[in-house]
């Protein structure tokens, strides 16, 4: 069996290591903005790759893309890596696909609209429970009669569809109100001014070549270009959680294994659960935690840990904690949640030195054998071996241009899906109508019978028994009739 070392975070007084065989048990990266959690964020992709397990990361302020070029000599980089004693201290670059969802500044990244499923589409159109039963109606409608949603306009027409056939639906599917639908479709309309349509469509991304490897045995770094998804944090966080869902239901189980098989850094992670559904959330703390068995470590990257509910933080058992701001209520009692969460060394008050760390430093703890977390130590964060800083977009375009999946996803396909479908059917049924109403009109006119101005015997003695019916005589007939009629009924 591969021993593998553990991964080296930094120095206190000891030096901090992440053991690999229990990355995948989960953690988090928490700091105030500018405490240097992008650098610790880095650093642990660096050596994860290095051993051999491909990340994936999404990079929301473009500083990221510098882990593709080797980094340069400075002072700093060199005094940090004497201090906490890193021998054999390197530049070099590292292996990196660039991917963006808008096909601009990396590989465009595209899932159907079937893939995404009713609960997420929800989620990112801001759906009610009403217009959520509706959206579930197109599914389901869609899965029973073999119609492919692939993209946008796809599920824009299966809304056309369920308003025009609105009644029809309704006794085996329920209810479908024409209002939840124009909901749905001006929803729709927004989601497409952002720039979704780029994502919906084919095709579609394989995860395999997430999870790659170098014929050197290094993890290629996975990272998505979100300066301007970031613009959408509805789509940026429904998109990262599709990925996270995907993953989790294509992987097969494989324990515990000595390294993780992929890990995915979950950047902004506060957008993921603000104003998330219940239900929503349930199914992240499904995700969370039956997902390290299959090998994937997720590691939350947020401003502080209030920002993640109880349930799933209670499940990042591996903690990099940078430097935190108490300077309202909500801070100081974060101060205090957070220190109290670390198993405490003697040697410094936990909760005293949160708001005194460094740029590069932050109090780390991270699962040991059987599970147990280690004493939190304040740590100096090991200095990175690649570029600080971005990737020039010359650079950045070599990269791309040298990648092994170079033209798979570069050009859109559009196959025959529900859109064209039910745009036939449609025009088929008005085909139809217009013929119905043309054999319709043709037979009215071919029954009419020729009018003429003469009178048969016949049809004066009836227009003279019609008149009769105004005198008395004629009231009374009517009168007399109706009554052995009703005399008739009540024998």
């Amino acid at each position: 069996m591969q021993i593998i070392d553990p991964i080296l975070i930094g120095r206190g007084e000891i030096p901090v290591h992440l053991t690999p065989k229990l990355a995948n048990r989960h953690g988090l990266i928490a700091g105030a903005t500018g405490t240097g959690k992008t650098v610790t964020l880095q650093i642990l992709a660096e050596a994860f790759s290095d051993i051999g397990v491909p990340v994936f990361m999404a990079d929301v302020k473009g500083d990221l893309s510098g882990i593709s070029q080797a980094g340069v000599t400075k002072d700093f980089l060199e005094k940090r890596a004497k201090t906490i004693q890193l021998e054999h201290y390197k530049y070099k670059a590292f292996p990196t696909l660039f991917w963006d969802l808008y096909g601009e500044l990396g590989h465009p990244i595209r899932t159907t609209i079937s893939e995404m499923g009713p609960l997420l589409l929800s989620r990112l159109l801001d759906l009610n429970e009403t217009q959520e039963g509706v959206l579930n109606i197109g599914f389901k409608i869609a899965d029973d009669e073999g119609l492919l949603l692939l993209d946008l306009k796809d599920l824009r027409q299966m809304m056309v569809y369920l308003a025009e056939n609105s009644s029809t639906i309704a006794t085996e599917y329920g209810n479908v109100s024409k209002s939840s639908v124009g909901a749905i479709q001006r929803r729709l309309l927004v989601l497409e001014q952002q720039g979704a349509e780029y994502f919906f469509g084919e095709p579609a991304l394989e995860l395999s070549d997430m999870m790659r490897t170098t014929s050197e045995g290094k993890g290629v770094i996975n990272i998505l270009s979100a300066v301007k998804l970031i613009n959408s944090p509805k789509l940026f966080s429904t998109f990262l959680l599709w990925l996270l869902s995907e993953l989790f239901e294509e992987l097969p189980e494989i324990g515990d294994p000595e390294k993780p098989r992929l890990v995915f850094f979950f950047d902004e992670a506060h957008l993921l659960f603000n104003d998330a559904p219940k239900a929503l959330v349930q199914k992240i703390e499904q995700v969370v935690r039956l997902i390290r068995s299959k090998g994937v470590g997720v590691y939350f990257v947020t401003q502080s840990p209030l920002d993640i509910p109880d349930s799933v933080l209670a499940q990042l058992g591996n903690r990099v904690q940078h430097a935190l701001r108490a300077f309202t209520p909500r801070d100081q009692k974060a101060v205090r949640a957070v220190a109290e969460t670390f198993r405490q060394n003697p040697a410094f008050s936990a909760k005293e030195v949160i708001t005194e760390l460094g740029v590069g430093e932050a109090l780390v703890s991270t699962l040991q054998k059987k599970g147990v977390p280690s004493i939190v130590e304040q740590t100096l964060i090991r200095p990175p071996s690649s570029r600080l800083g971005p990737a020039t977009d010359k650079e950045q375009k070599e990269v791309i241009k040298n990648s092994p999946i170079l033209g798979k996803y570069d050009k859109a396909i559009d196959r025959k899906s529900a859109y064209e479908v039910l745009k036939k059917r449609a025009a088929q049924a008005t085909n139809e109508a217009g013929k119905e109403n043309k054999n319709s009109a043709s037979k009215k006119t071919r029954s009419k019978k020729p009018s003429s101005k003469h009178q048969s015997a016949g049809e004066a003695f009836l227009k003279s028994a019609a008149r009769s019916i105004g005198t008395a005589l004629g009231s009374k007939m009517v009168r007399g009739l109706l009554g052995s009629l009703i005399k008739k009924a009540l024998r």
